[in-house]
């Protein structure tokens, strides 16, 4: 993920727990997926405004993680998130798990996600609140 002029959304810190590490000692592939996602929760029930309802929520609809630096314990970590792109039904979230003081670029990620009417299935425009809060 580049900087690209894209406002910073959220910077979340995480700090690394004993039981994400695998077997070589530093944090398992899925547990970076695991990291994104908290940070997404946390900006999100930080948006003011509803981006969740009956009616409509959101999903996953693809990710991609660029491995770029084994994360080992103990750690705190950040993880950033700035919109790439705002469609009308969808976005595509850019993360980056650093270390807390920035010296470490753990992984880069791409993340997007859709908006859907949970009872049908069917994609639907973004909420407002998600539209403004990536603005």
């Amino acid at each position: 993920m580049s900087d690209s002029g894209a406002r910073l959304l959220a910077r979340v810190p995480i700090t690394v727990r004993w039981r994400d590490l695998d077997a070589y000692n530093h944090v398992n592939n899925s547990t970076f997926l695991t990291y994104l996602e908290e940070a997404r929760l946390v900006w999100l029930a930080g948006i003011a405004g509803e981006w969740k309802t009956d009616a409509v929520s959101p999903v996953l609809a693809a990710s991609q993680v660029n491995f770029r630096e084994p994360i080992e314990w103990p750690a705190e970590l950040v993880v950033e998130i700035r919109c790439e792109r705002l469609g009308t039904r969808s976005l595509t979230l850019a993360h980056r798990i650093t270390s807390a003081d920035g010296g470490h670029l753990y992984s880069d990620a791409t993340v997007v996600m859709v908006w859907i009417n949970p009872a049908s299935g069917s994609s639907v425009p973004l909420p407002p609140a998600v539209r403004t809060a990536c603005a």
